[in-house]
């Protein structure tokens, strides 16, 4: 099955490097939606189909957390895995995304193989046991 999937992030070469990297994992994706901040993220929720939604969290005009908070509210949104990506290593941060309904996070940088568990995991499809050799990379999910 093809998930949609919807990139946000106001860094138009973050977002290409996200796609990228969910490419390479062989994540399967039917269709990929971007945007530059929460707002831009909330439109395009209301106007297509989304499966999955990666979100940065610092990001101008409506950031990564305002967003998360804004998606749950909406009876529409609120069953729609959220990860949140960031290079934030605050233990708040995190905190505060599992309270808001975050679905797991993915700390960058990242690689395909972990891009493709969490998001397997989350979508209920297969996980492969076998992990990137970066032992730095950090992905959780709640």
């Amino acid at each position: 099955m093809a998930f949609n999937v919807l990139i946000v992030d106001d860094s138009s070469s973050m977002r290409a490097v996200i796609k990228k990297v969910i490419k390479a994992s062989g994540f399967n994706v039917g269709n990929y939606f971007e945007a530059g901040d929460g707002i831009e993220g909330l439109k395009i929720l209301e106007n297509d189909w989304i499966d999955l939604v990666l979100s940065d969290i610092n990001m101008p005009n409506m950031d990564g957390m305002l967003f998360l908070s804004e998606m749950k509210k909406n009876e529409l949104f609120s069953s729609i895995p959220v990860v949140m990506i960031t290079t934030e290593g605050s233990e708040a941060k995190i905190q505060e995304a599992i309270r808001l309904g975050s679905s797991g996070y993915i700390k960058k940088p990242f690689s395909p193989v972990d891009i493709k568990n969490i998001l397997s995991r989350l979508m209920g499809e297969e996980v492969s046991d076998v992990r990137g050799n970066d032992d730095s990379d950090e992905t959780g999910d709640f």
